[in-house]
């Protein structure tokens, strides 16, 4: 058998890159996996109960360790660290209210040993409805303290870690009040509202660190507040929604993971709004 000589004096013929975008050396985001958040930690706030219990659950299972806070139930406590547990999450449940500055910092300076927080949900909320002539001095500053100072307070501390990293996750998760408004809960839609803009704000900040920081957006979710409606009401919101059911704190808590995943390392200051279409209806 005879074999072509090749002429090693020949030029070498390289592919031209398409754009100056694939000549640089940009990180290649893999294809999301169960185990794509290995090795990550997560905080999530008000993560005890409802989307904010099965966000956690979902990060655990796509491998990081979870930390989650509560403020006040320790039934709701209980139950989730069982379910954790079960996950084999690799923190625990911890009180702490995302009010109270101090408190936070506590639970900071807790986590630090053990790799601080690469990922951090801003779940935590409260909702205290009026018609604005009614509402109380209270009812404004505790819905705004919780639902805006909160997740500043958390996001703070978090980004030292983040940025000394260079790798970072923050999402805040808002409501379709914040972005459309809300009769008779000015203040919870101001809270929501106030968290968008500080997410677009932050994206900006800390991109440069490949820190992304979006914001998830519910719509009518089955919990137990929602199933408790009277049958008028819910077939109401139904009627508002193209999809024609109330979504499930699981399909929300998908959204989280692809956020916090290496696949969306290239989606920051974005609203990914899971609701049947409501926000297009």
């Amino acid at each position: 058998m005879t074999h072509s000589k090749v002429d090693r004096t020949a030029p070498v013929r390289r592919k031209a890159p398409r754009s100056i975008a694939d000549a640089a050396a940009a990180p290649q985001a893999p294809l999301f996996t169960t185990d794509a958040l290995a090795g990550r930690r997560a905080l999530v706030t008000g993560g005890t109960r409802g989307i904010g219990r099965a966000i956690a659950l979902a990060l655990a299972r796509a491998g990081a360790a979870v930390t989650v806070t509560y403020a006040h139930s320790e039934t709701d406590a209980v139950d989730a660290r069982r379910e954790l547990d079960a996950c084999g999450a690799a923190d625990a449940v911890r009180q702490c209210d995302v009010r109270d500055s101090s408190a936070v910092a506590e639970l900071f300076t807790a986590l630090k040993p053990a790799g601080g927080v690469d990922i951090l949900v801003n779940n935590a909320a409260i909702a205290r409805d009026a018609h604005l002539m009614l509402l109380s001095d209270a009812a404004w500053q505790d819905v705004l303290a919780t639902n805006l100072t909160g997740p500043f307070l958390c996001i703070r501390p978090a980004l030292r870690g983040m940025i000394a990293k260079r790798f970072g996750r923050i999402i805040n998760v808002i409501s379709p009040a914040g972005v459309t408004g809300k009769a008779g809960a000015a203040n919870y839609a101001a809270s929501k509202g106030g968290l968008l803009s500080l997410t677009k704000s932050l994206a900006r900040e800390v991109a440069s660190f490949g820190i992304t920081v979006n914001a998830l957006c519910p719509g009518v979710v089955e919990t137990p507040l929602v199933a408790a409606l009277p049958a008028h009401v819910r077939a109401a919101m139904l009627a508002e929604i193209p999809a024609g059911r109330t979504g499930h704190p699981e399909e929300i808590a998908a959204a989280a993971v692809f956020l916090a995943s290496p696949a969306a390392c290239y989606i920051t200051g974005a609203t990914l709004a899971v609701d049947g279409g409501l926000m297009t209806a």
